[in-house]
């Protein structure tokens, strides 16, 4: 008899170990968080005592900032982007697509507006077989997804899983397209930057994403910035952007903090518990003007 109580105490148990962290997580506290503010309290202090690991909460982070952001402040800029003429053969267009290593190319007609689809550079493989001669755009263009600057990340995500195409073209307020996103952008502000076999290791430190932002490695080092800038971002302490910019911080700065140097803005898009990973570098007009 003394065995019973054991027995079934273990019973008890099991579904207490079994529920997930998050579930843990929330049952230590007697009311639910009012605010975003107050649910990013919670899960902080829960990474602080363990309960969740530092990789795990950046994530959180970012899957809730994702709900506040819009297009037009992730997609690849018009000028960027790498696009196929509805005129060109393939002879005129496989250097290009092999070159540039992408998966999915806007195709356009007479103007860059002129939207005639979608081409996969999957459905380029029957010409290794059958020759050029069989090319058709009829046979390989795929309908393009066209969506506003001002849609939500987090309604993009959702349509992106349910209707299962990766890439959408975007379009400004007078209909003219200004970009496109995938959604690999978008699952790079949840986890971080995603680096995959076509990524050259010696890619470039720094990136122009629109007139006056840039995005940038934490790792680029101060004296290939000011070069790339004509700026006078000093060194003596530091080799990387990432040293100086923590340094500004006072503190280790997590996802979305910003800070001001000199004539630029600097976002963090991924940090972790370590160190800075991923910048946004916004520079000031009027200051370029005033030069």
């Amino acid at each position: 008899m003394s065995e019973e109580p054991s027995s079934s105490h273990s019973s008890n148990d099991e579904p207490t170990r079994n529920r997930s962290w998050l579930e843990r997580l929330f049952s230590n506290f007697a009311s639910e968080p009012k605010s975003r503010a107050e649910l990013l309290d919670i899960i902080k202090g829960a990474a602080n005592n363990k309960v969740v690991d530092q990789e795990a909460l950046s994530i959180i982070e970012g899957a809730l900032d994702v709900a506040k952001l819009q297009v037009r402040e992730i997609m690849i800029p018009r000028s960027q982007m790498v696009v196929i003429k509805e005129e060109e053969t393939p002879a005129d267009f496989l250097p290009k697509v092999i070159e540039s290593g992408h998966s999915r190319f806007p195709v356009i007609g007479e103007s860059s507006d002129d939207v005639k689809g979608v081409l996969l550079a999957k459905d380029l493989l029957p010409l290794v077989l059958d020759g050029q001669e069989s090319f058709s755009w009829k046979s390989v263009l795929r309908t393009a997804n066209i969506i506003p600057e001002s849609k939500r990340l987090n309604v993009l995500l959702k349509e992106f899983r349910e209707n299962r195409y990766h890439m959408a073209l975007v379009i400004d307020e007078y209909g003219g397209i200004s970009g496109l996103v995938t959604i690999e952008d978008i699952l790079e502000e949840i986890v971080g930057e995603i680096e995959d076999e076509t990524d050259e290791e010696n890619e470039d430190f720094i990136r122009q994403v629109s007139e006056t932002d840039y995005i940038l490695k934490a790792l680029t080092p101060i004296d290939e910035f000011n070069t790339f800038f004509n700026a006078k971002l000093s060194d003596d302490e530091f080799d990387t952007i990432g040293g100086i910019i923590t340094q500004a911080f006072g503190h280790m700065p997590s996802r979305n903090e910003t800070v001001n140097l000199n004539e630029f803005t600097f976002r963090v898009l991924y940090s972790d518990n370590r160190k800075v990973h991923l910048l946004r570098a916004t520079r000031s007009t009027k200051t370029n003007a005033d030069s």
